[in-house]
């Protein structure tokens, strides 16, 4: 075993989840009454698109796509282009991983060794948000992989929510949970620059080719345009498909339910990685500890407050349930809600994607209705929201 994913492993086995006994998977309910279901929560939502794929056992059995696609009403298909959000985190986790596995990268070294110079000199080339603004907090020194996949950097989510938009550190890294897409970018970076890493192509060499997810990339192609989702925000208005132009590791992938429901099979099933490394991924590496995951930098809620079976993975979030072992990955913006919920044991999994927001007052009743009680923990994930039943 190369000592990096040694190190992980070691780390891993430091946090567990409490156990629970585990329920038998419920049988999955068949594709008629599953369509039935997404109709009536889609309408109950007032949601005008979204997508569904199920895995079990490793082998995806169910893909869906139901409603419309863009304003005039062109159906949304299994191979329409959908923008993945924050689903890309988990996609660059499985990556990254695979570089811990081949001895390029340890979870646990300083990423300043990695670079030439100190990171304040550094030109941010995937942000506006320059790396100099931490010039004088030599704590970033101490980040690592490990920190910056678990959320504990100290970041906010993006230096641009700060109210003089310049990055800071706001705890010492690695001590508490605080979701942070800038944290991902910041590892993005030192594999640009410090490996010489082309991420996007990488990403699509190791991952999306080897899935056979044809449809599915880290920037924008022009072959997406003649099928592609535009989204529906809260108010019921409309936001095109943005084309972003750069590899931002955080959120800038575009994908469809069928290429994701691939991805879901391979990361369950660990393609690419050898048994540990892909264990690794899901294995508790940090508490959570605070009441919901937004706003990001809220206070920790006392210890005999917080959820014992709540913690971060690497790229993922990681719960204990009547199923088991579990893990789940959300993906939102104004017109955009995703989610993906796996029990380990069973290897089953449900993915959603859906071009309308409006769909997540859903997600609770359709995962549950069709993998059981899984224990996701959705009220962390999405606080005071009105669920559907």
């Amino acid at each position: 075993m190369r000592r990096p994913l040694l190190a992980c492993l070691l780390a891993c086995l430091t946090a567990t989840l409490p156990l629970q006994a585990e329920a038998a998977p419920p049988p999955l309910p068949d594709r008629v009454v599953i369509d039935a279901e997404v109709a009536r929560l889609m309408g109950a939502t007032q949601a005008q698109g979204l997508a569904l794929a199920i895995v079990d056992a490793g082998r995806v059995v169910h893909v869906g796509a139901y409603g419309k696609r863009n304003a005039a009403g062109a159906p949304l298909l299994r191979d329409t282009v959908m923008y993945g959000a924050s689903l890309t985190k988990a996609v660059f986790a499985y990556w990254v991983m695979q570089l811990v596995e081949e001895g390029k990268l340890d979870l646990d070294r300083p990423l300043a060794a990695y670079l030439d110079r100190p990171l304040p000199e550094y030109t941010n080339f995937l942000t506006s948000y320059p790396w100099r603004h931490l010039a004088g907090d030599n704590r970033w020194r101490q980040l690592t992989a490990r920190m910056l996949l678990t959320h504990s950097s100290g970041f906010a989510n993006f230096a641009f929510l700060e109210p003089d938009r310049r990055l800071r550190m706001h705890f010492d890294p690695g001590t508490r949970y605080a979701y942070s897409g800038e944290g991902l970018l910041l590892l993005q970076f030192v594999l640009e620059r410090g490996l010489g890493l082309d991420v996007g192509a990488e990403v699509q060499r190791r991952v999306f080719t080897p899935l056979a997810m044809a449809r599915t990339s880290l920037m924008w192609r022009a072959d997406f345009r003649p099928n592609l989702a535009d989204g529906w925000k809260e108010d019921g208005s409309m936001e095109p498909h943005d084309e972003r132009s750069k590899v931002r590791v955080a959120g800038s992938m575009d994908t469809t339910i069928a290429d994701m429901a691939r991805f879901a099979a391979g990361y369950v099933n660990g393609e690419g990685l050898s048994p540990a490394g892909a264990a690794a991924l899901t294995q508790p590496h940090l508490p959570i500890t605070t009441a919901t995951q937004f706003p990001t930098l809220q206070p920790e809620l006392p210890p005999a407050r917080r959820r014992p079976d709540l913690a971060a993975g690497l790229g993922v979030v990681v719960f204990d349930g009547p199923q088991g072992a579990g893990f789940y990955k959300g993906g939102h913006n104004d017109s955009t809600g995703n989610t993906w919920v796996c029990v380990k044991a069973s290897k089953r999994c449900v993915v959603i994607l859906a071009n309308d927001v409006r769909a997540e007052r859903a997600f609770p009743r359709l995962v549950e209705f069709i993998l059981g009680e899984t224990g996701a923990p959705w009220r962390w994930e999405y606080g005071e929201m009105a669920f559907v039943r």
